[in-house]
């Protein structure tokens, strides 16, 4: 319809082919970013995430992983110039992609999961380190086979932003599934895991480099046109 009387053209783009491929693309490898959720020296989250990684750097990305030993509460006396927040935040910043690996207590992702993602912020200034990433989400089970951590993850990520894939991880009986060493044992979900972090390249690969066209909100345009209007309006003192 031609007639919008609502719209603020100011503020409205059209969206053009150009705008969804870039004409530099980047040519480093993908740079993945894992978090996991329990500290055990049998984390099987941990192994799972440490399996995704292996077949990451496989398909030829860079990972680094956050060990969230030592990471305190959000909110408990201390702020981001904590050396472990500090470090978290810092990585996020680096990545294009993210994997986040939690068991499934009470039927919830653990604490430790929620409190490192919690410590990641929308905004660094003018840098939104989560925005346009994508995200790989992963859970471990002690018991049947469940999908209220990722189904969880999965909103978290939506409210920051994030681009998560549509495929996920979820590892029932856990504990039968890794060998004394933590390596996994072949089968379904080893290999369902394998399409996960293959099919996170392939997305990272496709939006890194057009993130910010991806979530370019006409809402957000439209509020900063008001701010800056009112600014550039206002008397001056």
């Amino acid at each position: 319809m031609s007639d919008t009387p609502n719209l603020v053209d100011d503020c409205f783009q059209p969206v053009e082919q150009g705008q969804l491929t870039s004409n530099t693309p980047s040519t480093h490898p993908p740079r993945i970013l894992v978090l996991y959720g329990s500290l055990r020296d049998r984390s099987f989250s941990r192994f799972a995430a440490e399996e995704g990684a292996r077949i990451l750097e496989k398909l030829g990305a860079e990972v680094r992983f956050f060990n969230p030993s030592g990471l305190p509460l959000v909110d408990d006396g201390v702020d981001e110039t904590h050396p472990k927040v500090s470090e978290l935040r810092d990585l996020v910043t680096w990545c294009e992609g993210m994997v986040w690996s939690s068991p499934e207590r009470h039927g919830a992702m653990t604490g430790l999961m929620k409190t490192q993602i919690d410590w990641i912020p929308l905004s660094l200034g003018s840098v939104r380190p989560t925005q346009g990433k994508t995200l790989a989400v992963m859970q471990v089970n002690g018991g049947s086979q469940s999908f209220n951590t990722v189904n969880q993850l999965r909103i978290l990520g939506r409210w920051m932003r994030l681009l998560t894939i549509p495929n996920q991880s979820s590892v029932a009986r856990a504990w039968s599934e890794f060998d004394d060493d933590g390596r996994m044992k072949p089968s379904p979900f080893y290999n369902r895991i394998v399409d996960v972090m293959e099919e996170l390249v392939r997305f990272t690969l496709l939006t890194r480099d057009i993130r910010d066209h991806l979530v370019d909100r006409y809402s957000e345009r439209v509020e900063s046109h008001a701010e800056l209007s009112e600014r550039v309006n206002s008397p001056k003192p």
